[in-house]
């Protein structure tokens, strides 16, 4: 089995990010990463992405709020970072603290800021399949992890375990727009349905965040799995949503978790932060 490495697929990435960016010259693009409370993931990811920022040469700055701030505060706030004009683009961590209307501040980030994806805009050119918008980063990097195994998706069945926001809707869209044929499996989906329509499937997208719970006896022979899952197990150490080592050898290609589609997540972000600081530049 060929184990899919994310630092691999962000490497070749990172090569085009780096010219666009010395192509800019002084126009350094800038990132306003948005977050409300203290959840450990999004600080995890608020680390991480304001560390890939730095390490290709872009400018990123957090902007922290307390979880009990007040809807008006917040939404304040978020409009004047959205009006800043040295910023080219936001991620709003979500989902939002109790108490803040995340609709209302999706809707003041505007959509050629709106660089993960989550405003109305953004979320209908990928429903129509124009791709002058920005898909969620973490289903991009999915995309981009496929293209960089030269996994075809045309014609192929792919069924995508988890239906969220971040993955699984915006995923199922962008594979339908590459003329995949796409299964969606949510909670909902009993176990036997499941099991069925991943040994059918020519790729597997599992992105639940339920420890292990793809076996080998859910994949058929010379199948590509990505795994976008993410649990903490109680060895204190970070799980995905497949049995890795036991689809080894079954599986024709695999991401590992961590370091699979992780690991390109924040590079995607820091590729179409460059994009959209071009498409600002070109407008002005």
């Amino acid at each position: 089995m060929i184990e899919l490495r994310g630092k691999d697929v962000a490497a070749a990435i990172r090569e085009q990010i780096e010219k666009d960016v010395a192509a800019m010259g002084n126009d350094i693009p800038k990132l306003a990463i948005v977050r409300a409370g203290e959840e450990a993931d999004d600080i995890a990811y608020e680390r991480g992405a304001l560390k890939r920022m730095a390490g290709l040469g872009l400018e990123a700055e957090s902007y922290a709020f307390p979880a009990d701030v007040s809807n008006e505060e917040f939404q304040t706030a978020l409009k004047k970072i959205n009006d800043d004009p040295k910023i080219n683009g936001i991620l709003l961590l979500a989902p939002l603290p109790k108490g803040l209307d995340e609709v209302a501040a999706t809707a003041l980030i505007s959509p050629e800021k709106d660089i993960d994806g989550i405003g109305v805009v953004n979320k209908m050119k990928l429903y129509e399949g124009d791709t002058s918008g920005f898909a969620p980063c973490t289903a991009q990097a999915v995309m981009e992890v496929l293209e960089y195994a030269n996994v075809d998706v045309t014609g192929k069945h792919v069924t995508v375990v988890g239906y969220g926001m971040t993955v699984g809707k915006p995923l199922s869209l962008m594979l339908l727009n590459k003329k995949a044929t796409v299964s969606i499996c949510r909670s909902r989906t009993t176990q036997e349905d499941l099991k069925k329509l991943c040994l059918a499937s020519d790729i597997i997208v599992a992105a639940t965040g339920k420890m292990g719970m793809i076996g080998p006896d859910y994949v058929k022979d010379g199948a590509v799995v990505i795994d976008v899952g993410i649990s903490m197990g109680e060895d204190g150490a970070i799980h995905g949503d497949v049995q890795f080592a036991e689809i080894s050898e079954i599986a024709a290609m695999a991401t590992p978790v961590p370091g699979g589609v992780g690991a390109v997540t924040t590079t995607i972000l820091a590729k179409q932060l460059v994009r959209a600081a071009k498409l600002q530049m070109a407008d002005r």
